[in-house]
C-alpha cells in the first residue's frame, strides 16, 4: 500500500485523523478569543498547530525536521488541511510571537468537551471508601535548559530551567491545572488554586505541607493526604490500635497535634490530625502520611497516598514520549506553546488509548505505533489493534489483491 495513497481503510493519514479529533468550532473559539489570526493570510493558527502536532508526534529535533517531514509530498500536505508545507522561519516566528495562551485555551476546552468521556474510560483501581469523591493529585516536575540560551528561566546561578505545576485528576486520570513558571519558583506557590470546593480530597508531597494551608483546607472543608516533613513537632494524643492480619506495612496509627510554635501561631495546633507511618519495602524506609481525616480505614489513607504515583507517571509519559525536552524556540512564548501542544496531544493520545484500543497497552506503546504509522492511510482502529509487536507474514499472492502504482525509482 502507498504511503500517500489514499485507499479503502481511509482518505486521511493517521495524523490528521487525531487532528481531526479537535472541533473545528472549538479551535475557531480559541483563536477568536486570543485574535491569533487578525491581519494573517498565510501561516495561521491552524497551520502552527499542525506544525508542532507533527513535531510532537514524531518526536522531531528542529524545525527544519517539521518543515521536511510535512513537505515530503504534495497529497500529505492537503490532506493535513495545509496550503502549502510551513517554511522553518515561518515556524519559528509563529512560535514567537503568536500568543501561547491560545494553545493553553485550547487544551482546558478540549478537556472540558472530552470530560465526561474520559471520566467514563479511565482505567484505574476505585479505593472503595472514597468512590464518587473528587480527588486532586498535585505535584510538579522540573525541565532543565540553557541559561545562556533561555535567559528568561533562571533557576541557578549557572542553570536554567522551568517547572510544571499540575492538579491531576482522580477521576480522569489527566490533568486538569497545568502551571508553567520558572524552576526556581516554589511548589507550594506554583498553583494559584490550592484550596477546592468543599469534599475535595487532595494528596501531594510534603513540599506543600504548610499550616496556614492545612488550616484554610480545613476549614473549606477539604481533605488533604500530606508527607509530613521529618523535623516537625507534635504529640501522640490517641494511638490507634491496628486490628490483626493486617497490612504488614502499616506500623501505626495516631491521632497527633501539632505542637512547634509555628504551629501554635496559625492556630493548626488546636486541630487534631491523623499520622499514618507506611513503610515503602522497595525503598526500604517508613514513610509519615499526615491527613484531617480522622475516620476513614489506615488502608485508604496509605492507598490514596500511593496514588501519587499515577501523577508521577504521567510526567514520565509526557516527557519520554513527546517533545517537552528539546525546544524548538528559545522565547518564553515558544517553549509554553510547545509545552501546551504537547499537553494536547496527551489528551488526545489519552483519548484514543481508552476509548478505540481494544487491547490493554501503554502510553508508550500506543505512541510509537503511532509515530510508526503518523504517514499511513490507515484507519486508527487498525493502528491501535492490529499493528503490533512480532514476525507478520505476507499472504500468497492469490490471497492477495494486487494493486501495481509507478514505480517511484522509474525515469
Amino acid at each position: 500500500m502507498g504511503l500517500f495513497r489514499r485507499n479503502k481503510n481511509t482518505n486521511k493519514p493517521i495524523i490528521r485523523q487525531i487532528l481531526d479529533l479537535v472541533p473545528p468550532w472549538l479551535f475557531k473559539s480559541c483563536t477568536n478569543t486570543y485574535k491569533t489570526d487578525k491581519g494573517v493570510s498565510k501561516y495561521r493558527t491552524y497551520d502552527q498547530f499542525v506544525g508542532l502536532t507533527f513535531g510532537q508526534l514524531n518526536k522531531c529535533q528542529g524545525l527544519s525536521d517539521i518543515s521536511s517531514g510535512i513537505g515530503v509530498s504534495e497529497i500529505f500536505i492537503q490532506d493535513l488541511g495545509l496550503s502549502q508545507s510551513p517554511a522553518r522561519s515561518t515556524m519559528s516566528d509563529g512560535n514567537k510571537n503568536r500568543d501561547w495562551h491560545v494553545f493553553e485555551s485550547l487544551y482546558y476546552r478540549l478537556l472540558s468537551h472530552y470530560k465526561s468521556v474520559l471520566k467514563q474510560h479511565h482505567n484505574t483501581h476505585i479505593i472503595k471508601e472514597i468512590k464518587g469523591k473528587v480527588v486532586k493529585l498535585v505535584d510538579s516536575s522540573t525541565i532543565s535548559l540553557c541559561l545562556s540560551m533561555f535567559d528568561w528561566a533562571e533557576f541557578r546561578t549557572a542553570k536554567g530551567g522551568i517547572k510544571l505545576h499540575t492538579s491531576w485528576d482522580y477521576n480522569l486520570m489527566i490533568p486538569d491545572v497545568v502551571n508553567i513558571t520558572e524552576a526556581k519558583v516554589h511548589d507550594r506557590y506554583g498553583l494559584e488554586q490550592l484550596i477546592y470546593p468543599k469534599d475535595t480530597i487532595v494528596v501531594e508531597d510534603r513540599a506543600y505541607f504548610d499550616f496556614a494551608l492545612m488550616l484554610n483546607r480545613i476549614k473549606a472543608e477539604n481533605v488533604f493526604v500530606t508527607r509530613i516533613k521529618t523535623n516537625t513537632l507534635y504529640k501522640t494524643v490517641e494511638e490507634l490500635e491496628l486490628p490483626e492480619n493486617i497490612d504488614q506495612n502499616i506500623l501505626k496509627d495516631e491521632i497527633i497535634q501539632l505542637t512547634s510554635a509555628k504551629a501554635i501561631e496559625t492556630g493548626i495546633s488546636e486541630h487534631k490530625l491523623r499520622l499514618v507511618h507506611v513503610y515503602k519495602e522497595d525503598e526500604n524506609k517508613v514513610i509519615a502520611v499526615i491527613t484531617n481525616q480522622l475516620d476513614w480505614e489506615y488502608n485508604t489513607i496509605a492507598e490514596l497516598y500511593k496514588k501519587r504515583w499515577d501523577i508521577e507517571l504521567f510526567f514520565k509519559a509526557l516527557k519520554q514520549n513527546l517533545q517537552v525536552k528539546t525546544f524548538w524556540g528559545t522565547s518564553e512564548n515558544a517553549v509554553k506553546s510547545q509545552i501546551f501542544v504537547a499537553l494536547i496531544n496527551y489528551l488526545l493520545l489519552e483519548l484514543i488509548k481508552r476509548t478505540i484500543s481494544k487491547i490493554s497497552v501503554a502510553f508508550s506503546n500506543l505512541s510509537e505505533k503511532i509515530r510508526f504509522c503518523l504517514y499511513h492511510y490507515l484507519s486508527l482502529d487498525y493502528v491501535c489493534n492490529q499493528v503490533r509487536e512480532g514476525v507478520r507474514k505476507v499472504k500468497p499472492p492469490n490471497q492477495m489483491k494486487m494493486t501495481f502504482e509507478q514505480n517511484l525509482f522509474s525515469g
